[in-house]
């Protein structure tokens, strides 16, 4: 998890700072983080639309122009051949329902998340999937 709170910090969205690590075997196959995709304008630049229009989050995600951090770690794996069927995806936050279509299209077993995310679908979906999904509790914490 300290991995993916790394890579969030490359985030570009004004919002939320996101990371997503997908493991598999203990080995890191690829990363993500949440924003602007590649060659087009940050929102910091231009602004946020989600902000702009009073967006709650996990409302209307097609309303931002970003990438979430598991969309960008399936697309990375993808660009490099790497499959990612049966690896395990480390994120900082829940998986919206969006992307959690994708995780389990993409065969992902397991998700270990930190934070909640306010996306009344999702929980549908996992009680439906066939993924293990641990909420992630940072040593010292609830103990």
């Amino acid at each position: 998890m300290e991995i993916a709170h790394l890579v969030s910090r490359r985030s570009t969205c004004t919002r939320r700072r996101v990371g997503a690590v997908l493991v598999k075997d203990k080995r890191i196959l690829a990363t993500g983080y949440n924003g602007a995709p590649t060659g087009l304008e940050h929102c910091g630049v231009i602004g946020c639309l989600r902000e702009k229009n009073n967006v709650p989050s996990g409302q209307r995600h097609e309303l931002c122009r970003g990438l979430h951090a598991e969309q960008n770690a399936i697309i990375q794996s993808a660009a490099h051949g790497i499959s990612i069927q049966g690896a395990m995806l480390f994120c900082t936050t829940l998986p919206c329902s969006i992307c959690l279509k994708m995780l389990i299209n993409a065969g992902i077993t397991t998700i270990v998340y930190e934070e909640g995310y306010a996306d009344d679908l999702t929980q549908g979906l996992l009680e439906e999937a066939a993924i293990t999904i641990t909420r992630f509790q940072p040593q010292g914490e609830g103990s």
